[in-house]
């Protein structure tokens, strides 16, 4: 497809037979990133796994079948930018999307499928923070209806850009959006609003010891 396209193509989730599942009899849930000639340029396996239950809604334990990934991709150059990889449920973890960004990220991606109760809730909020405290371009393909009879997805694909604004948003069912990826706006977003260099990674970790000290008789 990438071949015959001539594009770049950001796909995922897949399930990845690793080679420990002889022994663990787990898959990994992997992104994977092809160029136009088809090359695999990157593939990411997810480091968050979705175990959650909502009384009576949604009950998911992805741990059962599933091995957490050990590293975040560094990001990849393309043509439209530096590119980072994850996947659903690691947009709930900004530590992964300030990595990145610090690593030079210039859009962010999430190939999903959150379920209509925490898409509904927070689906848009949770990307358009993801892409406002980073200061990066967000890109989220969902997957959308119902996958089997305990399990239908919010779907609802959306790009967002460094200032946080939906530029560009699939609905229900099937369908396809556009955006365009403007690097220089990008870059000027950062320059007005230098929070990269403003961060204190002096002070971050510290509270837990700080509370322990000042608990102390």
């Amino acid at each position: 497809l990438p071949r015959d396209c001539g594009v770049w193509l950001s796909l995922g989730g897949f399930h990845e037979r690793g080679r420990d599942w002889p022994t663990t009899q787990r898959i990994y849930n992997c992104h994977a990133l092809l160029d136009p000639a088809g090359h695999l340029v990157a593939a990411y396996r997810k480091t968050h796994l979705c175990d959650v239950e909502l009384e009576g809604r949604v009950t998911m334990k992805e741990s059962s079948f599933t091995n957490p990934g050990t590293e975040i991709v560094p990001p990849v150059s393309t043509p439209a930018g530096k590119l980072g990889l994850s996947i659903c449920y690691d947009l709930r973890f900004p530590e992964i999307s300030l990595a990145l960004r610090r690593a030079g990220a210039e859009i962010l991606t999430y190939p999903s499928a959150f379920t209509v109760p925490t898409g509904s809730a927070h689906w848009e909020v949770l990307l358009r923070a993801r892409a406002i405290e980073s200061q990066c371009y967000v890109v989220a393909a969902a997957q959308t209806g119902k996958n089997h009879e305990r399990r239908t997805s919010y779907g609802h694909a959306l790009v967002v850009d460094p200032w946080g604004a939906v530029v560009a948003q699939c609905r229900e069912g099937p369908g396809l959006c556009y955006a365009e990826i403007d690097l220089d706006y990008l870059h000027r977003i950062r320059r007005e609003i230098p929070v990269h260099g403003h961060r204190r990674p002096d002070l971050y970790g510290t509270v837990a010891a700080a509370a322990g000290l000042a608990a102390v008789p």
